[in-house]
């Protein structure tokens, strides 16, 4: 008999801090990451068979190599590691990430004013400062994160070798690279993001895992293009039940790697519960 496909990544990603229109709404009042709440969040993870914890960093950490990026919410890089080490201790794989897409929905505004630089030799020598301190603290055995989502500014031929660079620098330090794709977004007023993606899918190292996102359907055409590639894929399905079975369900069936989980709101006493309930739901439909 067959053995029953399962996922090899039941991932949650979580936010130390984030940039986003959203969210900027609110930046100026932002509440520093609490680590307590970080800490249930993987001892929930832990519980619920969540096996991969991403975490947004941006400048909600404070670099030791670069200080001037702290903001009055920045919390110790002690905290990550805190964090870090109980994941770790609970047989889940700690993934930073960093958000290196520029263009109107303010990515990267977290790297300023070092996101001006365009791509430039200092660009990119401050970029990996940056992660080497992520790596130091987290300690990824595998993966990480940069973003690249809804990109407006890079031409696609930048677009690509942008992902290419980080992908050259991150191999030197034994990590894949993981990225969003944001072909749910072709045919829509937001085109010009998917056009970017589907270009990118031609020419990147296929070691690059991609994470096609879409919160209210699963892209059953996307998961079976990508997988065709070559390419490792996570689902980042929306917060129901409903949704993220939908997913599964095609990620099981066309050959992709797992899924990744996440409510795009600060990691605070407040947000909690929320935080919580969709662990506990992932666990439910994918255990």
């Amino acid at each position: 008999m067959k053995p029953k496909a399962t996922l090899s990544v039941k991932g949650f990603l979580l936010h130390v801090t984030h940039y986003d229109p959203h969210w900027m709404k609110t930046k100026t009042r932002e509440k520093p990451f609490d680590l307590r709440v970080a800490l249930d969040v993987v001892e929930a993870m832990a519980h619920a068979g969540l096996n991969l914890l991403v975490v947004d960093c941006a400048d909600g950490v404070r670099y030791r190599s670069h200080p001037e990026l702290a903001r009055p919410y920045t919390v110790p890089m002690d905290h990550l590691r805190a964090l870090a080490d109980r994941a770790r201790e609970l047989n889940i794989d700690v993934v930073p990430k960093l958000n290196f897409s520029q263009g109107l929905h303010v990515h990267n505004l977290w790297f300023r004013p070092y996101n001006e630089l365009y791509d430039n030799d200092e660009y990119w020598r401050v970029a990996f400062e940056l992660i080497d301190e992520l790596i130091d603290a987290c300690r990824p055995a595998r993966f990480f994160h940069i973003g690249m989502d809804e990109e407006n500014h890079r031409s696609y031929r930048h677009y690509v070798r942008a992902i290419k660079t980080l992908r050259a620098g991150l191999r030197q330090r034994k990590l894949r690279t993981v990225v969003w794709n944001d072909t749910a977004l072709e045919n829509s007023m937001w085109d010009q993001f998917a056009e970017k993606c589907l270009v990118a899918e031609r020419q990147l190292p296929k070691d690059v895992v991609q994470v096609p996102w879409c919160y209210d359907r699963a892209l059953p055409n996307v998961v079976k293009r990508l997988v065709g590639h070559g390419f490792d894929v996570w689902g980042a399905p929306g917060p129901t039940a409903e949704r993220i079975q939908a997913w599964k369900r095609d990620i099981l069936r066309l050959g992709g790697k797992g899924l990744l989980f996440t409510r795009w709101i600060p990691c605070i006493r407040k947000n909690r519960k929320e935080l919580l309930n969709l662990i506990k739901t992932a666990g439910e439909v994918c255990g």
